[in-house]
């Protein structure tokens, strides 16, 4: 059976959070579409799967005060939280697989890049849309990134699913409205294509 927890801990054990395909020098979409949501700056951010992201160091940067950042490995925690010093002091980590994931507290926003595309499982998906829903505030902002429909087919060594915005809220359900949507042409640090769908909703139960 599949250690997704596994998984992940040995990639972060056996790559620089440099030479992940995921890297990203600056995440230039995502902060844009977090600048769209027109936040304040307590507002309570979590980013899903932030792994070794600068997004955070981004957020913290801008002034944002009230910053979250969960990811199934440790390893890519304790990278990150390296990374921001005593920054990291003020900043919520949770260690957690995302299906299995009771939120201490709601978010005003909910940012995913590339963790929903790697449930190929129905009841995966399922059971992150619950902890999504309990987790978001009414009104409050999603922003999910996964492959395009198109593109990559795996990504490190696992099968993923492809999004376009209708597929993704026909999971997600009539609970959330599309507000945007933006596609990404993310090069690799091995120089490699990858299309990427970025969408902005709202959460209205």
């Amino acid at each position: 059976m599949f250690n997704r927890k596994a998984h992940w801990e040995n990639v972060y054990e056996t790559k620089s959070p440099l030479e992940v395909s995921w890297y990203q020098k600056t995440p230039a979409l995502s902060l844009e579409l977090i600048d769209n949501a027109n936040l304040k700056k307590d507002a309570s951010i979590i980013d899903v799967g932030g792994g070794t992201s600068v997004l955070v160091d981004n957020l913290y940067n801008q002034g944002y005060t009230n910053l979250a950042v969960l990811d199934i490995s440790k390893k890519a925690l304790e990278h990150a939280q390296q990374r921001l010093g005593n920054a990291a002091q003020q900043i919520h980590w949770y260690e957690a697989d995302i299906t299995e994931f009771d939120s201490p507290q709601t978010f005003d926003l909910w940012h995913d890049r590339a963790v929903f595309h790697f449930l190929i499982q129905a009841a995966d998906r399922q059971s992150y849309i619950k902890n999504l829903k309990a987790a978001l505030k009414p009104n409050g902002h999603l922003i999910v990134a996964a492959f395009a429909i198109g593109g990559s087919e795996k990504c490190s060594g696992l099968d993923i699913v492809q999004y376009d915005a209708n597929k993704l809220l026909n999971e997600l359900g009539k609970s959330f409205e599309l507000l945007e949507q933006h596609s990404e042409l993310h090069l690799t640090p091995a120089h490699k294509e990858q299309a990427f769908s970025f969408f902005h909703l709202r959460y209205n139960p």
